[in-house]
């Protein structure tokens, strides 16, 4: 395994469990709208190492573990890191955008960055399965990310957690962006999957000009 793969997991979760016992350091490094547009923009970066429970810090850190190899070993760890790190900046900067003028809003997770690291290797290795717990079969990755993120604009409408479903797509958003430029051969190599992966995304956008979200 990379190293920059344990490092990453590890910081998160070290850093989450400290949030779960300690209030005060949760609300300190969590994404919220009113602190950053006062100037705490640290919070951009930091709410993506912080999680609302142990089941959303597995889901993440499990996700970021079955895809990460993929692109480390296309892109090396350099790459990988750049691509996780701005994905996870990608997903702040669009929460900000969408979420502006709510002064309350807060949100944590890696998912972001995560979802862009699993954009990154569907179009890397567009073959690729994987295995859920709940499903005895094997799945297409494609159908998977594809489905996280239309599972993201339920979350998004829903508004009944805390986690950052619109980080979600920024993450996608940055993930997909930087792979396409680092390998613009894919948009004729893999027109398909190029496409497919862009559906959700424009759905997003759509409903946000249309006011549903």
């Amino acid at each position: 395994m990379s190293t920059i793969l344990i490092v990453i997991i590890a910081v998160t979760v070290l850093f989450s469990l400290k949030g779960f016992k300690d209030v005060a350091f949760f609300r300190k490094f969590e994404f919220h709208i009113g602190s950053i547009r006062a100037g705490d923009q640290i919070r951009m970066v930091t709410s993506g190492f912080l999680h609302a429970d142990m089941g959303h810090l597995f889901f993440n850190m499990f996700t970021l573990f079955m895809f990460a190899p993929v692109v480390i070993n296309y892109f090396g760890s350099a790459s990988f890191f750049l691509i996780y790190m701005a994905s996870l900046v990608f997903g702040s900067l669009l929460t900000l955008m969408m979420h502006k003028n709510d002064y309350s809003y807060r949100a944590i997770g890696a998912s972001g960055a995560v979802t862009g690291i699993l954009y990154s290797a569907i179009l890397i290795d567009p073959s690729m399965s994987l295995y859920l717990f709940f499903i005895p079969i094997p799945i297409p990755a494609y159908l998977f990310g594809i489905g996280y993120l239309l599972y993201s604009i339920y979350g998004m409408k829903a508004k009944n957690d805390n986690i950052g479903h619109t980080a979600h797509f920024g993450g996608a958003i940055g993930g997909y962006l930087i792979t396409l430029l680092k390998e613009p051969a894919m948009f004729v190599d893999n027109t398909v999957m190029v496409v497919l992966l862009a559906i959700p995304i424009v759905i997003l956008f759509v409903m946000s000009k249309m006011g549903k979200l």
